[in-house]
């Protein structure tokens, strides 16, 4: 930091489940050995900041700042940092400390570590005009995206990569909870040649228009069944009903993966939708293998990022259009 410059910056931290978050003059922190000190430039609003918010995780800190889909400048290094300079566009994603040790670690699944800590839920993120973060868990971010585009990469874009990639070969693609994860996802399976049907809320024209205009070869309500049995289904959508409505569209064979870290509880179903060798998977957080290899992708293929900007005063705002299902895209903080 130049010498002179306000030692203290802006943070809206949630303290309470349910309550508001409140904003807050923080000190500007010293980063440790393997650590970067960073000038936030957006972040998006993900659906996790909004059970975090709203006290549906077990676990975590209060008071914390959310925010895991951070792009930013590095403005100071800690003394062992050696994959990053000071001036470099970052970014960082939820999975922001792993034990390095343990059976998952050593075995390519860190995203399972017991000893994992999360940004903006264990670490504070990046609803914030500085954060800090451990220079191993950030990544560059493709200079074909400005910052707002840019953020939802770090979540929405690897968490949908992650479900794309367990749900293998699948053709006939279904999603259902068409948000940000969704609209990414959508672009890089058609570019991938595979058939998306995409499932909104009952009576939402708006997602379905949305969904064809990301390329969606069908829409309909999550209650409709598709024209064609699926290979897969993903659901981004919190909702376990969803659950037994897509092992219905899927055929033998198939798998339903659940993209979300929270979801209500799936009720009972009829053994019968499950037979037939059909799977029901979540996914669980993400590793950096992935956010290289999707930040490769993204690289290479220009995602159309619809993005809904908000003040860092208006982080409650955002939230608020996300939980009312008011956007289209995804919500980004620019401080």
């Amino acid at each position: 930091m130049k010498k002179g410059s306000d030692p203290f910056f802006r943070a809206m931290r949630v303290h309470a489940p349910h309550a508001p978050l409140r904003e807050e003059r923080l000190p500007l922190p010293d980063p440790g050995p393997r650590q970067v000190l960073l000038k936030v430039r957006a972040c998006g609003v993900c659906r996790t900041d909004l059970h975090i918010a709203d006290g549906e995780l077990a676990g975590g800190k209060l008071p914390v700042t959310p925010g895991h889909e951070i792009v930013a400048s590095v403005v100071a290094l800690g003394a062992a940092v050696q994959r990053f300079k000071a001036g470099d566009r970052v970014g960082v994603p939820w999975l922001g400390e792993t034990c390095g040790e343990c059976e998952y670690c050593r075995s390519g699944r860190e995203n399972l570590c017991d000893r994992a800590r999360f940004t903006g839920f264990d670490l504070d993120g990046g609803y914030a005009e500085y954060c800090l973060a451990d220079e191993r868990f950030c990544f560059p971010v493709p200079e074909r995206y400005g910052d707002a585009e840019a953020a939802p990469l770090l979540c929405a874009g690897l968490i949908g990569y992650r479900s794309l990639a367990m749900a293998g070969d699948a053709r006939r693609l279904g999603i259902y909870g068409f948000g940000a994860a969704a609209h990414l996802l959508t672009q890089v399976a058609k570019h991938q040649g595979r058939t998306v049907y995409a499932f909104g809320k009952p009576g939402d024209l708006q997602a379905q228009r949305f969904a064809r205009n990301c390329g969606a070869d069908w829409t309909g309500d999550s209650l409709s069944a598709p024209p064609e049995p699926l290979d897969a289904a993903i659901i981004f959508a919190p909702v376990g009903a969803l659950v037994p409505q897509a092992l219905r569209s899927v055929r033998k064979g198939g798998v339903v993966i659940c993209g979300g870290i929270h979801m209500s509880d799936i009720p009972a179903f009829a053994y019968a939708l499950l037979w037939g060798e059909r799977r029901v998977q979540s996914v669980a957080n993400l590793t950096r293998a992935d956010g290289e290899r999707f930040m490769r992708i993204a690289a290479e293929f220009p995602l159309q990022v619809q993005t809904a900007r908000y003040a860092l005063g208006e982080t409650n705002a955002a939230l608020a259009d996300l939980r009312a299902g008011r956007l289209t895209g995804a919500a980004v903080l620019t401080p």
